[in-house]
């Protein structure tokens, strides 16, 4: 199971405190650094990123928060409600993948892996995520404009998607489950993880990835339901953070025996992950703060975090196909006239990666712009190119005068 990345608006909203209103900007903050993780593991695909800070099961747990606090709504409501903040931006980006693939020469129909009837039933899941898209694992070739694995790439964040869209609409039920049974609700995707994600059962398929993605981060959402709940805040934090370390340790006990071809990717070892970013979680919502106004130094990163909040689904579901898009242009620095000689040439290639990170931001700024402004209809707003807070700010700093 690749890390198949981590989406805002409703699929990225954190869930503001019961105690305080407004949006809570500790939970902001982790969502903040969980996408920079995010695009900095899809870039330079170091393993040890999936043990120190694991963005998805962060994610499902701010998402799973904020899903509590909404189902105080009727149930039908809030899940439109979701869907509806989903699917636009996915609309989008399915559009532009699926114009490069067709116009690429991908033939659904000739395809061995997708051909015949079941293959244009699976193109659904362009439109609503409920399963995995079709997509060819090599498109063009590798000294094309884009390297043949594109569309690999590019379609794999989607997994978060259905993920994401499988747990708003078992929520209602989990949340009924978890206020009568908190603990055996809280603890049985870790226990479903120990069957699914070690070969106890094999579930084959995409029917079995979505099964163990649901179990692996079940536990994660359902912990957003207990900090919703102040369930967490009962619990001991001394206790809490021991049970809790205790379980990570086992975690990486259990990784150590099953190492996959990434080495310690915890994203290729199920009940690994399950349980070593339902201990972080739990550590991180011990910790949490109420934050109204990021405190301190944090402070200088208020912009940043409120735009990466307001475009999560943006920034997610793109920034795959924008670290593809860095290496064509990159390689036009090969053509200037100071890089033909060797010295200048090794330190482009040394440093390609780097340079590669640099660039895919002001890529994902240019996203923003370009589409971003989908969220903000799907979610029934007026659209903004970019909406990081700037005139909130202004206004706030007004009244304090």
């Amino acid at each position: 199971m690749s890390e198949r990345a981590p989406a805002a608006s409703g699929v990225a909203d954190v869930a503001p405190s019961v105690k305080r209103p407004g949006r809570d900007r500790y939970l902001d903050l982790l969502r903040t650094i969980a996408l920079v993780r995010v695009v900095a593991y899809h870039l330079f695909g170091w393993a040890w990123l999936t043990v120190l800070f694991p963005s998805m099961g962060v994610m499902f747990a701010l998402a799973g928060s904020l899903m509590a606090r909404s189902l105080s709504r009727p149930a039908w409501g809030v899940i439109r409600g979701r869907v509806r903040r989903l699917l636009p931006p996915l609309w989008v980006f399915s559009a532009v993948v699926l114009i490069l693939l067709f116009a690429g020469g991908w033939n659904l129909s000739k395809d061995p892996d997708h051909g015949g009837t079941w293959g244009l039933v699976e193109m659904i899941n362009y439109v609503i995520p409920i399963g995995a898209p079709p997509f060819p694992w090599s498109i063009g070739s590798k000294s094309g404009l884009l390297e043949n694995t594109w569309a690999v790439q590019a379609a794999g964040p989607l997994w978060y998607l259905r993920a994401y869209l499988w747990f708003v609409i078992a929520s209602p039920l989990l949340l009924w489950a978890f206020r009568r049974a908190p603990w055996p609700t809280l603890l049985a995707p870790l226990a479903l993880t120990a069957v699914v994600g070690t070969g106890v059962v094999s579930i084959p398929g995409e029917t079995g990835n979505a099964v163990t993605d649901f179990a692996v981060f079940g536990g994660c959402w359902v912990l957003g339901f207990a900090h919703h709940e102040g369930i967490l805040a009962k619990v001991p934090r001394y206790l809490a953070i021991s049970c809790s370390a205790l379980l990570m340790a086992f975690g990486l006990w259990w990784a150590s025996g099953h190492l996959g071809p990434d080495g310690w990717d915890l994203n290729d070892i199920p009940l690994a992950q399950a349980t070593w970013s339902f201990g972080f979680v739990v550590i991180l919502l011990q910790y949490a703060r109420s934050w109204q106004e990021l405190p301190g130094r944090l402070a200088k990163l208020d912009k940043l975090v409120t735009l990466s909040n307001n475009r999560a689904v943006t920034i997610y579901l793109w920034h795959n196909l924008l670290i593809m898009a860095t290496v064509p242009i990159i390689d036009l620095a090969y053509n200037l006239p100071f890089m033909q000689s060797a010295g200048a040439t090794g330190l482009l290639d040394s440093t390609y990666m780097l340079w590669m990170f640099v660039l895919v931001w002001p890529l994902i700024g240019l996203a923003i712009i370009s589409v971003g402004w989908v969220e903000d209809l799907a979610a029934k707003r007026s659209p903004r190119l970019w909406p990081n807070g700037a005139k909130r700010g202004a206004s706030r700093s007004r009244r304090r005068g």
